[in-house]
């Protein structure tokens, strides 16, 4: 069973492994797409939305009770919905250090929105999703709130092993469609589009009747779906998922919401886009993570993980907790990783303010000519930077140099299962 620790470092992978068992259900060929990292709020998403001619609520942004009030009164809604803007999930369940429980509300009047608001900008909110002492809101949405007579699901995902996008939709949406995909598969339905003739009416067509939408409601929702698959290819999106995909009573089909991932190779022609990146609520250690293309998050243990990829940094987390350690990061270098990446990967462990009184290096392989392997350069400046070096290892392995660097504040270290760890603490062994 996977550890706690794992399940943290996870969150790395959430839209890559969410993505594998629909997938799956629907066709042994498709291939998983690469890791993606740029954020968007709700709202930027919804925006990027409207303004290419796709169906949401109407809504406004607001950064202060007084702004939510006057959105919420500009709005002249039946009903509105306040939703606190973070990038985590499980906003309706959180609870802000207010006191006020929930970052989603209903309400018909407009003054409470305001009171509302006030309780929700500029404090926190913790829910399933964030560290246990919740991310601050900043912003909030100001939102039209619709009845939903009919849910369902529907995406645009781009699929390696087809050479272009894939459409896939379920009637039944609104809910998990992982256990969809793993209960019903017949209720999932795919199209596979042509990268170079675009979808087709015919195919647009028989997604939306897949879906359920009948009479004028099948060719609206046949308009939206072409409309969102122009908004895929215009952004360079790696997925489109809209979850509920529904209609209202009064005959509107309406995106209710959705998330967009988008290909990070593609920011040289995206700028505008990825200039929306909130990165406000990460931490400093894993923006400057970011700065050198290295994958970072801090835990609470005290055995620092220097790993080449996301997966076997996941399994060495694992096989810390497991033998009763707990690791200070997750910190994933990726498989074509540079010197220069190695070292300031380096200097960020060295600076974490929790100071690891151990660190684990593994298969971080590197050519035989690399200037990496210059250890007593790397020495000098690194015991600058932490006094604590003891000593290195060099493994030769065919044509490659394989390097395991321990870290250590003193003597009493062994290895375990490839795997260093202070001595002393009940339930560690060799």
């Amino acid at each position: 069973m996977a550890s706690p620790v794992a399940a943290q470092a996870g969150k790395l992978l959430q839209r890559l492994a969410l993505r594998r068992p629909l997938l799956a259900a629907t066709s042994q060929t498709f291939q998983v797409t690469s890791r993606r990292w740029l954020n968007l709020q709700e709202y930027q998403s919804k925006k990027l939305m409207s303004d290419n001619g796709v169906k949401v609520q109407r809504f406004f942004v607001a950064d202060t009770a007084s702004e939510a009030l006057e959105a919420a009164e500009k709005l002249n809604a039946k009903e509105i919905v306040l939703k606190a803007q973070i990038l985590a999930g499980g906003r309706g369940k959180g609870v802000f250090n207010s006191g006020l429980k929930g970052g989603v509300h209903l309400t018909k009047d407009p003054k409470v929105v305001g009171q509302l608001a006030k309780q929700m900008i500029g404090y926190n909110l913790a829910t399933k999703q964030t560290p246990k002492n919740g991310v601050k809101v900043k912003k909030v949405m100001v939102a039209e709130a619709l009845d939903i007579s009919r849910e369902t699901y529907l995406a645009i995902l781009m699929d390696r092993s087809c050479n272009g996008p894939v459409l896939v939709g379920s009637p039944q949406g609104g809910v998990d469609i992982e256990e969809v995909a793993a209960s019903s598969p017949e209720l999932i339905f795919k199209e596979k589009i042509d990268i170079f003739e675009g979808i087709k009416d015919s195919q647009a067509q028989r997604m939306a009747e897949n879906l359920g939408f009948l009479g004028p409601l099948k060719n609206q929702a046949a308009d939206q779906i072409k409309k969102l698959y122009n908004l895929f290819l215009k952004i360079d999106a790696t997925q489109v998922e809209v979850n509920p995909f529904g209609e209202t009573p009064e005959g509107q089909v309406v995106c209710f919401d959705a998330k967009i991932n988008f290909d990070d190779n593609a920011e040289f022609r995206q700028k505008d886009i990825f200039a929306m990146d909130d990165k406000s609520e990460n931490e400093p250690i894993e923006n400057e993570a970011a700065r050198y293309d290295l994958k970072y998050i801090g835990l609470d243990g005290n055995i620092a993980c220097f790993v080449n990829g996301a997966g076997l940094a996941m399994a060495t987390c694992d096989i810390i907790s497991l033998n009763g350690g707990k690791p200070a990061n997750f910190l994933d270098l990726g498989g074509g990783v540079k010197e220069a990446q190695v070292y300031q990967a380096f200097k960020l462990l060295t600076a974490d303010p929790k100071e690891p009184m151990s660190m684990r290096l593994r298969t971080c392989s590197i050519p035989v000519d690399s200037p990496l392997l210059r250890l007593s350069t790397w020495r000098t400046q690194l015991g600058r930077l932490w006094p604590a070096w003891q000593r290195s290892e060099v493994f030769v392995l065919n044509h490659w140099k394989r390097i395991q660097f321990f870290l250590e504040k003193d003597d009493s270290l062994i290895t375990v299962k490839e795997m260093v760890i202070p001595l002393g603490k009940k339930g560690w062994a060799e």
